[in-house]
């Protein structure tokens, strides 16, 4: 057998591997945002407001996106996959949920956050501030897109300028 077929071979098997399910790895640039937020965890970001996060790590890892609130390429999160460090757009989000026989309700009306990690189809872990649990710092949540109620979410994957 030829080197090179040889070589393809085995870095298809490498791959195949380190990741089983067929997902690809994340993305250069997620990787960077997730660093990012990893630098700043349990602090203030600027102002501390949950955009301010989300523009600091777009900015501090030279990704392109509008200023506003489109953070890069829109993705659907029933056909994509989602990789820490895309970014998530809450607008007008209710969930309910219940946890040791008490029932919650929290309110997203305008809220930025970014996927720190994924554990599954809908189920993330997101870096955010100013909110309920850690406040104007940079905190660590569960989130569940089942337990939303309603609202709109829209994700973002950050691309390179």
């Amino acid at each position: 057998m030829p080197v090179r077929i040889f070589l393809l071979l085995l870095t298809v098997l490498i791959l195949r591997q380190a990741f089983p399910s067929g997902e690809k790895p994340v993305p250069a640039l997620n990787r960077a945002i997730i660093a990012y937020v990893e630098k700043v965890m349990g602090t203030q970001v600027d102002r501390g407001e949950c955009w301010d996060l989300a523009y600091q790590a777009l900015e501090s890892t030279g990704a392109a996106w509008d200023g506003q609130y489109r953070y890069g390429k829109k993705i659907d999160p029933r056909k994509d996959p989602v990789y820490p460090g895309d970014l998530i757009q809450l607008e007008k989000v209710k969930v309910t949920y219940q946890k040791d026989n008490t029932f919650y309700t929290e309110s997203y009306p305008h809220h930025t956050a970014i996927i720190y990690r994924v554990y599954g189809k809908g189920k993330y872990q997101l870096a955010h501030q100013n909110t309920g649990f850690s406040g104007r710092k940079v905190g660590l949540s569960d989130f569940d897109m089942t337990i939303v109620k309603k609202g709109k979410m829209f994700f973002y994957r950050p691309v390179s300028k």
